[in-house]
């Protein structure tokens, strides 16, 4: 009996327990799906994170004020305002900090903005012409503030688009006058569109001049900062611009890293956190669906020893007529594997029909990996094939004059 004799034998034998043999391959129907989704869900959750992390500037690293340990082991800003202008414009010395390319010192407070009847209420930022490039962001309509506005302490102001249009509608904003805190400044410019994450607005916001926000909406210290936004040559260059920045400012403060009162937060740090994260989850729910896969494969034993029972007076005849053991072996690790691998095909459709069912819900892309699919296969054609060596060996050394006899 040939391997395609062998394999239209099992399927008959199989298909005469149609429903003993779905219920067989639901095992491993359920543990592919579950495996497939996890590990889509894992890695669509990874690029979310890191996609909603790069808006924020791919090379950028963010300086702020006070420094406490965090369970991480990153290190997050306390509330002592201790960065002032000094720090900034140290950091623009190239011969300082040869890889940053740009500073931009940023103050922030809430404000209440008016503009004709509308009102809204957003965070309003002072800071230098550099944000810009800094943040790598661009204008959907007119201009950003010049270094002449900034330098005159001009009240002029660039929104975001979202600022722009709960104040305007769909009216044009360039040139209108609002009120930013009874104070008024005119608009010259509207930010093209990031997007909303979960860690941030950047769409609502109103940029002003820093000197403008001093003279007209500072409370305080006016040299005091909230944060320093420094931007890297490039991805390469953050590393080393984290130890100019840490340097240039420690030394401006006169203090050493282990008591420095600020701190910096680059985003490659919570890149590798974010993934970290999202393994350890992944790998972990990956394991329990993995049980369920452990668990498909006892059921495949079971169900052929059922069968190896049902069939004794079949493998005895066989014998009889002169099929080896070797040849019952296979027919029953055939009939094993087939239930494995068609389990695992149909595993796959629910898989992939669960990730487009889950992506607009969950509102990011659950991510089909062709790698882990194949995977998924391999692994269920072996459990299958695992599942099925000991009925199979149970069959083949079976004396058939002893399986001829049985009732």
């Amino acid at each position: 009996m040939g391997w395609r004799e062998t394999t239209r034998t099992a399927l008959e034998a199989l298909a005469g327990h149609r429903m003993r043999s779905l219920l067989t391959m639901l095992g491993i129907l359920i543990g592919i799906a579950a495996v497939m989704l996890t590990v889509g869900l894992g890695e669509g959750a990874r690029r979310q994170i890191n996609s909603e992390i790069d808006k924020l500037g791919s090379n950028l690293l963010i300086v702020m004020p006070g420094a406490t340990a965090s369970m991480t082991g990153l290190r997050s800003a306390g509330t002592a305002l201790t960065l002032t202008l000094d720090d900034a414009a140290v950091l623009q010395d190239p011969s300082v900090a040869p890889d940053v390319s740009g500073v931009a010192p940023i103050v922030t407070t809430r404000g209440a903005l008016q503009a004709g009847t509308e009102n809204w209420s957003t965070q309003v930022v002072g800071t230098s012409t550099q944000w810009a490039p800094v943040r790598s962001r661009t204008l959907a309509d007119g201009r950003f503030f010049s270094d002449a506005e900034a330098s005159a302490g001009a009240s002029v102001a660039v929104l975001g688009p979202t600022t722009a249009a709960q104040l305007f509608n769909d009216r044009p904003a360039i040139g209108q006058r609002i009120t930013v805190n009874s104070q008024t400044f005119t608009v010259v410019g509207v930010l093209a569109s990031v997007g909303t994450s979960s860690m941030s607005n950047d769409d609502d916001t109103v940029l002003v001049p820093l000197s403008t926000y001093a003279a007209r909406m500072a409370t305080g210290n006016t040299r005091s900062i909230n944060a320093i936004y420094v931007a890297a040559r490039d991805k390469d260059s953050i590393s080393s611009a984290y130890q100019e920045i840490e340097r240039a400012i420690g030394a401006n403060h006169g203090t050493t890293p282990g008591d420095a009162d600020f701190s910096i937060m680059t985003f490659q740090a919570l890149m590798a956190a974010a993934d970290s994260m999202t393994s350890v989850l992944t790998t972990l729910l990956g394991g329990i669906a993995g049980i369920s896969l452990l668990v498909g494969g006892i059921g495949v034993m079971n169900i052929m020893l059922v069968s190896v029972s049902e069939r004794v007076r079949e493998i005895g005849l066989r014998k009889a007529l002169g099929a080896t053991p070797a040849l019952i072996r296979r027919q029953f690790l055939v009939e094993a594997a087939i239930l494995g691998l068609l389990g695992g095909l149909i595993g796959v459709l629910v898989g992939l029909s669960g990730a487009l069912l889950l992506t607009p819900l969950l509102g990011f892309s659950v991510v089909f990996s062709p790698s882990a699919t194949l995977i998924a296969l391999a692994v269920s054609l072996t459990i299958g094939l695992v599942a099925g060596v000991y009925p199979a060996s149970r069959a083949a050394k079976m004396a058939p004059i002893d399986a001829l006899r049985s009732e």
